[in-house]
């Protein structure tokens, strides 16, 4: 059984479209919500001294859902970014995305960029923004950095039998972050996503069949309470 509070929580936030019809209201209506619901999470992170949160909000696979659902979103980060940078600041927060981000729009991207400029010395909590990102592209964009500085001749070590797990986790996009001690997924799917496939090796994992814009402040800690009575052996055997 673990005491303590885990360093990295990672949250896949699924569910909005179904939330939404449910009600009898277009899907866009639940990632509104689910906009407005993050703000609660982080708020209770930071209360509890959680370090490190990391949001799954827009997938590479994401691009596939219909042009019209996609704006919205486009516009709800929009949106989001605009509102909320001060409110970072004021909380403390330093904002920071995980992904391929050149590839969104040029205003969300300037927005992002300055966002994280003007966030990167705030200490309270790391709130990670997974957007436009997979696993498996991370960890290809990863190796090829790897062998390009190797043949460049600037790192000898990848090639010369000195990869090691450390070194080779400074080339993903979470370089410099604990990995995830508590994957949270809602709406009750059992996969991954192509969601930190690596960082989630040891990951303590935890389902809720709550969709994300109902997984309130009280759930979040019941997901936290679940987590400290587990006992974390890492392949270890029976203390």
């Amino acid at each position: 059984m673990t005491n303590d509070l885990p360093r990295h929580v990672a949250i896949i936030m699924d569910g909005n479209g179904r939330w939404a019809q449910a009600r009898g209201l277009p899907r866009v209506a639940g990632h509104r919500a689910g906009v407005r619901n993050v703000r609660e999470i982080v708020k209770t992170a930071i209360e509890l001294g959680i370090p490190v949160l990391t949001l799954y909000a827009f997938s590479q696979e994401n691009w596939k859902r219909p042009p019209s659902e996609v704006s919205v979103l486009m516009q709800l980060l929009d949106m989001f970014l605009d509102k909320e940078i001060r409110n970072l600041q004021k909380q403390g927060i330093r904002l920071r995305t995980i992904g391929r981000i050149e590839a969104l729009p040029v205003p969300i991207l300037e927005k992002l960029r300055r966002a994280a400029d003007e966030t990167a010395t705030n200490r309270k909590l790391i709130l990670n923004i997974a957007l436009n990102y997979g696993a498996r592209t991370e960890i290809l964009d990863a190796v090829n950095k790897i062998v390009s500085e190797a043949v460049g001749a600037r790192h000898a070590v990848p090639l010369n039998g000195g990869l090691t797990e450390e070194v080779f986790s400074k080339y993903l996009y979470t370089s410099g972050l604990p990995d995830p001690d508590l994957l949270i997924r809602t709406s009750g799917e059992m996969r991954l996503s192509n969601f930190l496939l690596w960082q989630l090796s040891y990951a303590e994992i935890y389902i809720t069949k709550k969709y994300w814009p109902d997984f309130r402040k009280a759930d979040f800690l019941k997901a936290l309470a679940d987590y400290r009575g587990r006992e974390r052996r890492f392949g270890d055997v029976h203390a």
